[in-house]
């Protein structure tokens, strides 16, 4: 079984700001994760990512937020989302 693409989306929130998400079924977990996806969901302003939601192989479920990497608690694709266009509309409030 192939890697399917199950999101891809890119928006541009003003003329600095602009996130993209992409979500991946994967055949096996990305170790240390457990779950079938592998993803990456950002916000970049001014050509910095400022914040990140992604997993990688060797560290899992993990979040990017203002320069800090912390881990993340994967329980779906739909929280997973929600929970980063919640810290994207944190950040635009700032």
């Amino acid at each position: 079984m192939k890697a399917t693409l199950i999101l891809k989306d890119r928006g541009q929130i003003s003329a600095t700001l602009f996130y993209e998400t992409t979500v991946w079924r994967v055949p096996n977990p990305v170790e240390p994760a457990s779950h079938l996806f592998k993803y990456s969901l950002v916000l970049i302003e001014n050509g910095v990512r400022v914040i990140g939601f992604d997993n990688e192989r060797g560290k899992g479920d993990h979040l990017h937020k203002d320069g800090v990497e912390s881990q993340y608690q994967f329980v779906s694709i739909e929280k997973l989302v929600d929970d980063f266009f919640a810290e994207v509309e944190t950040w635009k409030e700032r």
